[in-house]
């Protein structure tokens, strides 16, 4: 695919971007990027397919409440006050604007706490045309499919084909959150765009 409408309007609102070709080579990078802090993990399974967690875990403290030992509100915790922050996006628009949806809202606080560094690694599948477009891409295509994934209670997650818009208690996209320019902070945001299919 090819990233560089994508990378241009990234850096023109101030993020860093890295591209890789697959997956192994976005690991890589990051393992080697990424030394003695200590990082949160937001649960994603673009994450999770690339083995991030036991690459990191060998020269870093990992904070993830997919592996955790302790309690997942401990590591949520924790996640907030790493280092490092990474997540994955459920949309990216071409102009440059990024989306992210979540149930209880702590994926998307920790992206935008005080780190030192900011990742957001992502698959070509989650790139969008507009912003209408990723937008719609993370509620009709991520949330439904996190919600299956999650075997949550919801309209959405029986075929995962799209948003019902559901009162469901155990609804998963009630928080909404679009970047439309680097948070002004000091934190280095950074975008790892992945030439492959990853993750919802």
């Amino acid at each position: 695919m090819d990233f560089s409408t994508l990378s241009n309007n990234l850096e023109k609102k101030g993020y860093r971007v890295t591209i890789c070709r697959t997956k192994e080579e976005a690991a890589a990078y990051l393992d080697e990027a990424i030394h003695g802090k200590t990082v949160g993990m937001g649960g994603s399974v673009t994450l999770d397919e690339l083995g991030l967690y036991e690459k990191l875990q060998a020269h870093n403290k990992m904070y993830w409440h997919w592996r955790q030992e302790m309690t997942p509100e401990e590591a949520k915790l924790a996640s907030y006050q790493a280092d490092v922050y990474l997540s994955s996006l459920n949309g990216v628009a071409e102009t440059g604007e990024l989306v992210n949806i979540d149930g209880n809202g702590n994926r998307v606080a920790a992206t935008l706490a005080a780190h030192e560094h900011v990742y957001f690694v992502i698959g070509r599948n989650k790139v969008a045309p507009t912003l209408e477009k990723a937008i719609h891409r993370a509620r009709n295509i991520a949330a439904p499919k996190n919600a299956q994934r999650l075997g949550c209670k919801t309209p959405c997650a029986i075929k995962a084909d799209h948003c019902y818009d559901c009162k469901s208690p155990e609804r998963i996209c009630c928080t909404l959150n679009v970047l439309f320019e680097k948070p002004r902070a000091k934190t280095i945001y950074e975008l790892v765009l992945i030439d492959e299919e990853l993750g919802y």
